[in-house]
């Protein structure tokens, strides 16, 4: 019998280990916090599962763009780039510029007067210098920012005998006034952006699937928070969710229409009070073929979009929010929250994202349809009963064929007999 040897069993252990290394998983070390945190039961094929959203709640797209090479793009629409810099960034580039350009005309300013040889001259009654009682780079600075700011202060004037510095005082007020309406434009543009008019148009947290003059259909709600109105509201609603065509092309984030009302008019909002929004699941609708237990397993997003003009400023405002298959809820209503009172109409948005258990078909709008379809045909309607009728259509035919024969051989024969006679 072999007797395994050191070297065969180091060989072994060693093949083992070459194998068994390639699938070892290394798990992640979480912090504590983290680890305490997440569900006990929680399954690798929901981690798989998570839905990574497109548009966030509060209405930001989860878009990044990376690689970017053709950065002068940005330079070519510098209006809109300084626009669309964060605050800090603005306010810093705000000083920076007025900075920059008392600093570059009062070092010209201090230039000339040194050229001239006024700092030669200074405190000489019997020489004129180009700009009186400038004495140092100092004195230029002060003078340039008084000169763009027009302050005129009145100690320091230019005087007629220096020529370069009435051209130079053109041209600093020139640039002076482009400067100050490019950057004051540029401030006046990003305070009034109507963003934070958005902040107070509010969507459900959940949007709901139930029976509505007996269809199925999609709802959500939107409000305004605001006394004032948005002036032309309008909504709309996209449904992101990949596909693959016929042809086998993969299209990540396919956006498909979602109708809440374009053709009827109910997509034109007159927002004083909440509005439900309904979406009617038909043929057209991409929800036909989804039931409740196929609803879950969908990987989808619904991004709804609310625009309209500010009545106080008439810029353009749009608001947007989006909810993913676990914030739809199916079978649930929204709790009413309009209700009259003595002289008014009063909004209790503390229900606003309140939802009801409802009764609702756990089926599909497509079964639904092919349900009542069948309700109004026979009972015994089928494919089979259809070919007994048809069975029953030829052999009545038959029958009915053999009786006119009959009757045409007992017209025939009578005739006959009446010939004999």
């Amino acid at each position: 019998m072999h007797k395994p040897t050191k070297t065969n069993v180091l060989e072994e252990d060693s093949m083992e280990q070459d194998i068994e290394s390639p699938v070892t998983i290394h798990q992640p070390k979480l912090p504590k916090q983290a680890r305490e945190d997440l569900p006990k039961n929680i399954s690798k094929e929901c981690a798989k599962r998570k839905i990574q959203r497109y548009v966030r709640k509060d209405g930001k797209c989860n878009v990044h763009h990376g690689n970017v090479r053709e950065t002068y793009r940005y330079l070519t629409d510098i209006f809109t780039t300084l626009v669309d810099l964060k605050w800090r960034f603005n306010l810093l580039i705000f000083v920076m510029v007025y900075t920059v350009t008392w600093l570059f005309f009062g070092m010209i300013w201090w230039l000339i007067a040194y050229m001239r040889g006024d700092m030669d001259h200074i405190g000489d009654s019997t020489w004129t210098p180009c700009v009186s009682n400038l004495n140092g780079f100092v004195s230029a600075f002060l003078f340039s920012i008084e000169t763009e700011t027009t302050i005129g202060y009145g100690y320091r004037v230019i005087t007629d005998k220096c020529p370069e510095g009435i051209i130079l005082l053109l041209v600093q007020s020139v640039l002076g006034s482009i400067v100050n309406a490019f950057m004051v434009g540029c401030m006046f543009v990003k305070i009034s952006q109507p963003k934070k008019r958005a902040e107070t148009l509010v969507f459900s947290t959940n949007a709901v699937i139930s029976m509505r003059d007996g269809k199925l259909c999609l709802m959500f709600r939107v409000g305004d928070l605001r006394n004032s109105h948005i002036v032309e509201a309008s909504i709309r609603a996209k449904l992101i969710k990949s596909k693959q065509t016929k042809e086998g092309e993969f299209i990540p984030l396919n956006q498909t229409d979602i109708n809440v009302g374009y053709y009827t008019g109910d997509d034109r909002l007159f927002l004083v009070s909440p509005l439900i929004i309904s979406h009617e699941i038909n043929q057209q609708s991409p929800f036909w073929e989804i039931s409740k237990a196929q609803l879950p397993k969908e990987e989808l997003e619904i991004v709804v979009i609310l625009e309209g003009m500010v009545e106080a400023t008439g810029m353009t405002c749009q608001a947007r929010s989006s909810y993913i298959t676990s914030e739809i809820l199916w079978g649930y209503r929204f709790t009413p929250v309009l209700t009259l009172e003595d002289g008014f109409y009063e909004v209790d948005y503390n229900s606003f994202h309140e939802t009801y258990e409802t009764n609702t078909p756990v089926y599909s709008a497509k079964e639904l349809a092919e349900m009542a379809s069948r309700a109004e045909l026979p009972l015994t309607w089928s494919v089979s009963s259809k070919l007994d009728q048809h069975a029953e259509l030829e052999t009545e035919e038959e029958e009915k064929n053999q009786e006119d024969q009959n009757e045409r051989n007992g017209d025939v024969a009578n005739l006959e007999n009446e010939s004999k006679v």
